[in-house]
């Protein structure tokens, strides 16, 4: 199933709803990574709403696009996407990180649309590219997709993951990297420097596209060109600001972790909801 006849404006709308989603498992009671989650808002809204093949109704169906969330600390964004997809009632997201919730801190398996477990950074991209060689070798058309944090391309299993899959010819996996320059520490070019990033991936075999991470129609764009060459992996260095769309979150180490007050709560939704109204 695609859905490349959703309009930009809803996507759009999707995305608000998402980021709201998020700041509202941040006000609860054990708080959630609302920077990182924020980032990566806007990728996976155009993922799930335009570009992959998925049945919310049967989320194992056979035939599907697989999506691995490597950065498995942004659940709350992959929940709130799902959520607003179908994959299971948006108010399941109130449930968040309570026990016996289906809404870990880290994503589970037992939620409908969570294909992998994740969290422990560096294993994602080995995943994705597992799915893609199996899919590869049996003559199926699935595809694989896998959003990285950049802080996690400091771990060198990653760069395995990335050397294999070029060698193995696997045109149909794609990385995206949620490239907005911080991790838990700080910023990435001040713990270990990734530039210059395109360059990095592109001497390991891969094709490479940079464009803005918030940018829907730009990303709508990118994703419908995929491969980006016949034979070779794809990676999109999706440029993002940490915190994205909450003005006093937004390129901030201090929204890496956040539990919000009801106040902080209720002062980063009006942040929220004002910069949606400007930009309609």
């Amino acid at each position: 199933m695609t859905r490349l006849a959703v309009s930009t404006e809803q996507l759009a709308d999707r995305a608000h709803r998402a980021r709201e989603a998020v700041l509202a498992m941040g006000a609860s009671e054990h708080g959630t990574h609302v920077g990182g989650s924020l980032s990566a808002v806007d990728l996976l809204t155009v993922l799930y709403g335009a570009v992959l093949r998925v049945r919310p109704d049967e989320p194992d169906w056979a035939g599907r696009d697989w999506f691995v969330l490597s950065k498995g600390h942004a659940a709350a964004a992959l929940y709130a996407v799902l959520a607003e997809h179908g994959y299971f009632p948006p108010e399941e997201c109130r449930t968040y990180a309570q026990r016996h919730s289906r809404l870990a801190g880290h994503p589970l398996r037992r939620l409908p649309g969570v294909d992998f477990p994740t969290g422990s950074l560096g294993h994602g991209l080995s995943l994705a590219a597992g799915v893609a060689l199996a899919a590869a070798r049996t003559g199926r058309s699935n595809r694989a997709f896998v959003l990285l944090g950049d802080g996690e391309l400091q771990e060198g299993s990653n760069w395995e993951a990335i050397m294999a899959a070029a060698q193995l010819g696997l045109d149909n996996l794609t990385a995206l990297v949620d490239r907005n320059g911080w991790q838990i520490s700080g910023r990435t070019e001040e713990s270990v420097g990734l530039e210059p990033l395109a360059d990095r991936w592109r001497s390991f075999g891969w094709s490479v596209v940079e464009t803005d991470g918030h940018d829907l129609d730009a990303l709508r764009s990118v994703f419908g060109a995929l491969p980006a060459a016949p034979g070779r992996p794809t990676v999109v260095i999706a440029r993002t600001t940490k915190g994205r769309g909450v003005p006093i979150f937004e390129d901030r180490k201090k929204s890496h972790y956040v539990r919000l007050t009801p106040r902080l709560h209720e002062r980063a939704l009006a942040g929220l909801r004002a910069r949606r109204r400007n930009q309609a």
